[in-house]
């Protein structure tokens, strides 16, 4: 028994020289540091050089982390900030690091292992490329050129981080109206406002549908950043893994600004009601976009961010804003998508018929060509709550499988009648459903007309595009529920009929050039019952235009299951219609270890 307690002294820190030789740092060695040349150089006979020695700079502690270890049950080092960071890298940062701490605030999963296998990209290769700092236009303009294929309204730009700053921006800084260097408010790095720069001028443009009066996640998400840490974090992130796809190397890499980012969100939930919902929902739809962009095989990351943002959605008192309400919506969509994705439940409830109303930009004209045309669902609005629903009958039919495998008959017998009347009750839905069109617009042999006897309307391109969209989703609904639900064979002709028409939307959608980042379900699900030559190469037509278009890995991992499940349905004889199963691409997605988000 102690009868009292000693304090230990304070352990004398080890300080290692910082000014040894040249020779001597190499190779990790004691360097004794006489002039003119040191022991060890005078042994090997080598010319002895010394480089000046920059002063230390002091870090700064952080906040304790004991809440969010024990929370989360993982401890992590402490983050230097940005002006002690010296050369930021990936390396050393464990993938643990740069999992969701949502998943497990609001969930008991552990998280999936990654995958490392790594599919290639449809049809083109992404090519490294090494640049020098020169400051030459040319040079610029061969880079865009050569390296980002996007045609977007607002001329979008794929630049080296280097280099992107000299040529000019075409969309203004968010917080000031005139700054040089472009975007200097947000770093004071080159690399960094570069990266805000590929966010604003090539991501920004890839995952909207309406944008005539400005961008929402330039107008609503990007101003978020200016003060806080985790939303900058995830944009720099969001950016740099794009880029990365794209084949242009980035001084600091994608995988440590989203441990970044995934610390300071942890931190954030920490306080409770201490923070801004705005702010928590958006750094989670940016680190939603990273984890569909970079599909590392974690698709439970993807259900755990949701599953904490529609628990703060729903929990959260606060008056909604413009920027709350858009993200809102945005996760509405992921919920869906998700559920589509994995064969899951979606977690929110299905929105009423006639609640969803368009989300339009900032200071959208009240007459506009794209009235009816919402940023993220596009003409799709009223289609989404049957999507919604048909997105929940593969989680109810597993019950009901489930039920008759415990032979729990009452049960069985209850889900049954509610999937029987669900199912048919969305085929009907689906029959009646037509595209919610701008006032003053019709269709006339599938091509937008305006009314009042105008050949053309304005935004006709992207109107088009987006109208190819929509109807894409609907034919592909009637192909999901033909063939995941019903399990109809690939071959029967009402399947052939919609998977036909959905692919020819979908080249439509490609061909007109129009937002395309809603485009993966629909085309997925149709390419992979294409059986005829024609339909295969729409499919091809449409995955290598969305491919050069998008640039994101989930397209190149669609691409190479699609292909796959073609080879094996040629392996089938017509007549053994009973081999078809009706989740195929689960199958060879799950031998493959990849699970692939559509978003």
């Amino acid at each position: 028994m102690l009868l009292y307690t000693k304090v230990a002294p304070p352990k004398v820190p080890k300080r290692r020289s910082r000014a040894g030789c040249t020779f001597c740092k190499e190779k990790k060695k004691k360097c004794d540091e006489k002039l003119p040349r040191c022991a060890r150089c005078i042994e090997k006979d080598l010319q002895c050089t010394y480089e000046a020695v920059r002063p230390r700079q002091r870090r700064k502690k952080n906040p304790s982390h004991s809440g969010f270890t024990q929370d989360y049950g993982r401890a992590r080092e402490p983050i230097p900030d940005d002006d002690q960071w010296q050369e930021a890298t990936a390396d050393g940062v464990s993938e643990s690091d740069c999992l969701s701490p949502i998943d497990t605030k609001f969930n008991d999963m552990s998280p999936m292992s990654f995958s490392e296998s790594a599919l290639s990209p449809v049809d083109v290769s992404p090519t490294a490329y090494e640049y020098d700092g020169a400051d030459n236009g040319d040079q610029v303009q061969e880079v865009v050129r050569r390296n980002s294929s996007i045609n977007v309204v607002s001329q979008a730009r794929s630049l080296q981080p280097d280099l992107a700053m000299i040529a000019p921006c075409p969309v203004g800084s968010p917080t000031l109206e005139f700054v040089l260097p472009v975007f200097s408010e947000f770093s004071d790095r080159p690399n960094r406002r570069a990266l805000v720069d590929h966010f604003c001028n090539v991501l920004s443009h890839l995952i909207v549908f309406r944008e005539e009066s400005g961008n929402p996640f330039q107008q609503l998400v990007l101003p978020l950043s200016s003060k806080s840490a985790p939303i900058m974090n995830a944009v720099y992130a969001l950016a740099s893994a794009h880029l990365e796809y794209r084949g242009i190397s980035t001084p600091e890499k994608s995988l440590y600004f989203h441990n970044r980012a995934i610390q300071g969100l942890a931190r954030l939930i920490e306080q409770e009601g201490k923070v801004d919902k705005t702010e928590l929902l958006a750094a989670i739809m940016l680190l939603v976009y990273y984890e569909v962009l970079v599909q590392r095989g974690r698709t439970s990351i993807v259900d755990g961010h949701l599953k904490g943002a529609l628990t703060i959605m729903s929990s959260s008192q606060e008056e909604s804003t413009p920027a709350g309400l858009f993200l809102e919506r945005a996760f509405r969509f992921y919920d869906v998508i998700t559920a589509l994705s994995l064969g899951s439940a979606p977690l929110s409830t299905a929105p009423a018929a006639g609640c969803l109303v368009p989300f339009p930009p900032l200071d959208a004209p009240a007459v506009s060509p794209l009235s009816n045309v919402d940023s993220l669902l596009g003409m799709a609005t009223t289609l989404w709550p049957i999507m919604h629903r048909l997105s929940n009958l593969l989680s109810l039919k597993n019950d009901i499988e489930k039920a008759c495998q415990e032979n729990q008959t009452s049960k069985s017998a209850v889900l049954r009648m509610e999937f029987e009347t669900t199912s048919q009750a969305i085929e009907t839905a689906l029959t009646q459903w037509e595209p919610f069109l701008p006032p003053n617009v019709i269709i006339e042999n599938g091509v937008l007309r305006g009314s009042g006897g105008r050949e053309e309307i304005p935004e006709q391109q992207r109107l088009q595009s987006t109208l190819h969209n929509s109807l894409a989703y609907r034919h592909s609904a009637f192909v999901y529920l033909y063939r995941t639900i019903y399990g109809y064979s690939p071959r029967r002709e009402v399947v052939q009929k919609h998977a036909h028409v959905a692919l020819i939307h979908c080249v439509g959608t490609v061909t007109h050039r129009g937002p395309m980042g809603a485009l993966l379900w629909p085309l997925f699900v149709a390419a992979c019952e294409a059986v005829s030559a024609e339909d295969r190469a729409l499919a091809q037509e449409a995955f290598v235009g969305i491919d050069q278009r998008q640039g994101m890995t989930n397209i190149g991992q669609a691409w190479n299951i699609v292909q796959e499940v073609w080879k094996r349905l040629d392996d089938i004889n017509d007549d053994s219609s009973g081999l078809y199963g009706s989740d195929l691409w689960r199958q060879i997605s799950a031998e493959m270890g990849v699970s692939i988000v559509f978003g």
